[in-house]
């Protein structure tokens, strides 16, 4: 099977050794999103807006892909303080529909550049 690198300008560039997304077969593995403003490369300011922007970037990142946040399958969650963990799901609502993906919210010390919160994807294109 093989492996197709996924990249677009939309979302902010890899800060490490690592695909903004790779497609192995119908599948799609979304590298985890911080919420990075991709013209600027800043991270944006407060939770909320944090929040807002990695969905964003999740977003621009399944669409290079040729998909919606629609069809994914998983999403995991990252929380400098689980204290946010209502605010998160309230953002979410407005990029996810019925039937949901599966989801893990995880309490963390900290994440890269001092975010406040990161998410990662799978989606299924089948």
């Amino acid at each position: 099977m093989s492996r197709t690198t996924i990249s677009t300008s939309q979302a902010p560039d890899a800060i490490g050794i690592y695909s903004q997304a790779v497609r192995v077969g119908d599948t799609v593995y979304c590298s985890g999103q911080i919420g990075l403003e991709p013209a600027s490369g800043q991270l944006v300011e407060g939770f909320e807006a944090q929040a807002v922007q990695v969905f964003e970037n999740l977003k621009a990142v399944a669409e290079a892909a040729g998909a919606t946040l629609a069809q994914a399958a998983r999403v995991t969650i990252y929380l400098t303080d689980l204290g946010h963990f209502g605010k998160v799901n309230e953002i979410m609502a407005r990029y996810f529909t019925e039937p949901y993906p599966a989801r893990a919210a995880v309490g963390v010390k900290e994440l890269p550049r001092g975010a406040l919160v990161e998410a990662d994807a799978i989606l299924f294109l089948g």
